[in-house]
């Protein structure tokens, strides 16, 4: 896959964070925790961090990995690179030097910032790769380039052309994790991509009075698109290094927060809260709700409107495919439960397992066209038919269907699919009724072996702080809502369900002890 994006430029472009350091120097544009930056701050940060970058060999083409949380020096880096022509692959700091080692390797980045307590710890990762600099933000570290020693000299000035191209890794839930470059499809000048970006990214851009609050991870595409939105607008970019729900109702208040994105699990854990600790706060500030990331069960979708705001939007896409379908305030309301309408030159197709499109309103797998889908991973070869066919449709692995007024409505992922007895059995169905039972917080239901069906459903269940339940009273919940043979037959609480940094549940996890001896895993 080409790395090819345009040289920076050589004057401010408008959104650029050039462009606001010029128009609004002294006015404050990003904070995180009791630290801050004005717009002018951050760019001449930016141009001493670039100059210090390019002192140690880097520049254009250069991928170079960002291992961080959410942070205000993330920011800074982000447009250093950008103003050097570089790419920022986005990394999980929970990855071990193992898998740091496989993502370095497989990106042929050149170099590293992190910020690791023990950096050292990364060192065996490095080994035998040639990279040009490992730069460590707070912890000193044998090998280690400090942060702060890179913007002691003045830099620039440097004019950046846009955000730095994004390589984020798929998280890697079936086999090794794959990197994907992200396109830059306004400066390349292809007239259909351009009005497809315009209209993703009018639901995500505001006004220079917004104020957006981060809580997505950097090492996934939608922490960065945030930070970008707010950069592009010239509006308050509010960071929260690690979630709170307690916390993130703090900062909305006290910054007037207007938009927020989060995942399932961010929400669940605000609706998990006593409703008069929620009501304590001043939330009349937001504008707009965004979920995604994992689907978003309508008892979920129901309480956020009702407590948070009637400004829920919805979105839909991956990494390989960018953003397929929204679903905006109105559409909750007129179909509940869908997933929205598809962007614009934006295409799917619903088709069964021999590959034939299916009719309105049957339920099958998932292929989507969309004008910055990508046509192989990053230094792997081209993906097959299987993945992506000769018309451009992605194979999303999600299992749906489309209405009779072309709105989607996704089901489960593919994979996840359980067969009893040669049924059908959604997982995300079986957890949707779970979660609406008064003292569950989350739910993940999985396929076991089953000597007489094949599978059978098994669900674990994390129960909200302070509330006690039994397996037979979930149960019986069950029986209420759900049809006998879509019903757990069992149950196990647990403290905590696992997730990835993402806040995904790993299924595979829970998967693993039931099928380590089978031949087959479904």
């Amino acid at each position: 896959m080409s790395t090819d994006h345009p040289s920076p430029a050589s004057a401010p472009l408008p959104g650029t964070l050039e462009q606001w350091a010029a128009v609004q120097p002294d006015r404050v544009a990003v904070v995180e925790g009791d630290r801050s930056l004005t717009w002018g701050q951050w760019n001449r940060a930016a141009d001493r961090l670039a100059a210090g970058l390019r002192e140690r060999g880097l520049g254009r083409d250069d991928i170079v990995v960002v291992r961080t949380h959410v942070r205000l020096e993330w920011v800074v880096i982000a447009s250093a690179l950008a103003k050097l022509g570089c790419s920022l692959l986005g990394l999980n700091w929970r990855l071990t030097p193992t898998e740091t080692r496989y993502v370095l390797g497989n990106s042929r980045a050149t170099a590293i910032i992190c910020d690791d307590e023990l950096p050292e710890d990364l060192l065996p990762a490095f080994d035998g790769l040639a990279l040009k600099v490992a730069v460590s933000i707070d912890k000193p570290g044998q090998g280690f380039i400090d942060y702060a020693s890179l913007l002691v000299q003045d830099g620039g000035p440097f004019f950046s052309a846009g955000n730095p191209p994004l390589v984020i890794y798929t998280s890697g839930t079936t086999g090794l994790p794959k990197g994907v470059m992200s396109h830059q499809p306004a400066q390349l000048g292809d007239p259909i991509t351009i009005e497809y970006m315009q209209d993703v990214r009018a639901r995500r851009q505001g006004s220079r009075d917004d104020a957006i609050l981060v809580t997505m991870p950097m090492h996934h595409a939608s922490g960065p698109a945030q930070v970008w939105a707010a950069q592009g607008s010239g509006c308050l970019l509010v960071l929260m290094r690690r979630f709170d729900a307690q916390g993130a109702l703090v900062l909305i208040e006290k910054y007037r927060v207007s938009q927020w994105t989060g995942v399932p699990t961010m929400f669940k854990r605000i609706a998990a809260l006593p409703i008069e600790e929620v009501r304590r706060y001043d939330l009349s500030s937001l504008t707009r709700l965004t979920v995604g990331a994992a689907p978003v069960t309508y008892a979920l979708k129901t309480w956020i409107i009702d407590n948070l705001g009637d400004c829920l939007q919805e979105g839909y896409g991956s990494t390989e495919t960018g953003m397929i379908s929204r679903m905006t305030p109105e559409m909750q309301k007129l179909k509940p439960g869908s997933s929205g309408l598809p962007y614009r030159h934006v295409q799917i197709e619903i088709r069964d397992e021999h590959n034939a499109v299916l009719p309105v309103g049957e339920t099958g797998e998932i292929w989507a066209f969309t004008p910055v889908v990508i046509r192989g991973y990053l230094n792997a070869p081209a993906l097959n038919t299987d993945t992506l066919d000769e018309r451009g449709f992605f194979r999303t692995g999600d299992m749906g269907r489309m209405d009779e007024d072309g709105f989607l409505f996704i089901s489960d992922r593919a994979k996840d699919m359980i067969i009893s007895g040669g049924v059908n059995i959604y997982p995300a169905e079986v957890e949707a009724a779970l979660q609406t039972h008064p003292a569950i917080v989350d739910a993940a239901v999985i396929g076991i072996p089953d000597d007489e069906f094949g599978e059978s459903v098994l669900a674990f269940c994390e129960a909200k702080p302070g509330h006690a339940v039994d397996e037979a009273a979930l149960l019986a919940h069950c029986a209420i809502t759900l049809a006998s043979y879509k019903r757990p037959r069992a149950i196990r609480l647990v403290d905590e369900l696992p997730r990835n940094g993402m806040g995904k549940l790993l299924k595979r996890d829970l998967r693993a002890p039931f099928w380590k001896d089978k031949e087959r895993k479904v």
